[in-house]
């Protein structure tokens, strides 16, 4: 229920700026910041002035946008989801993780951001993060750049 760093990174575009970023979560909820990745892909596109699309094309995790300076709130975010959606209850969904599909659903796959001056336009305090709601898992999240 952390925040971690990505394993593996696949490191260029692959077509019209679009870059692929692969992640291997390592708990079954977790929260991993992926902000200095898609940064780090906002430079390599030379971009100056876009925008960043950030998408996660799994049905049981989701990208959203938070504090990212007390992983305090990471922890509660997690356990409020829980408190909400527990982990077991009475799904029909035979594979036993509706409460992810439906974590999923509630925090989104997508998340645009502006690139100004080829930097992400975000918060002093914001951060950018995969959520991870049926882990352990390998990941994708791709990252389409637009200007």
């Amino acid at each position: 229920m952390g925040t971690k760093n990505f394993r593996l990174e696949r490191g260029k575009a692959m077509k019209g700026n679009l870059y692929v970023l692969e992640i291997e979560t390592d708990q079954h909820q977790e929260f991993v910041e992926i902000t200095e990745k898609v940064q780090k892909k906002v430079q390599e596109s030379n971009v100056s002035e876009g925008i960043a699309l950030v998408y996660c094309p799994h049905t049981t995790a989701g990208i959203t946008i938070n504090e990212n300076a007390d992983p305090d709130v990471v922890w509660d975010m997690v356990d409020a989801f829980n408190s909400t959606f527990p982990v077991q209850s009475n799904y029909k969904h035979f594979e036993g993780n509706s409460h992810a599909h439906i974590k999923s659903s509630v925090l989104g796959n997508e998340k645009s951001l502006i690139i100004t001056d080829g930097k992400l336009l975000l918060g002093r305090w914001q951060g950018i993060y995969f959520c991870e709601f049926d882990g352990p898992r390998k990941r994708k999240i791709y990252i389409k750049i637009f200007n």
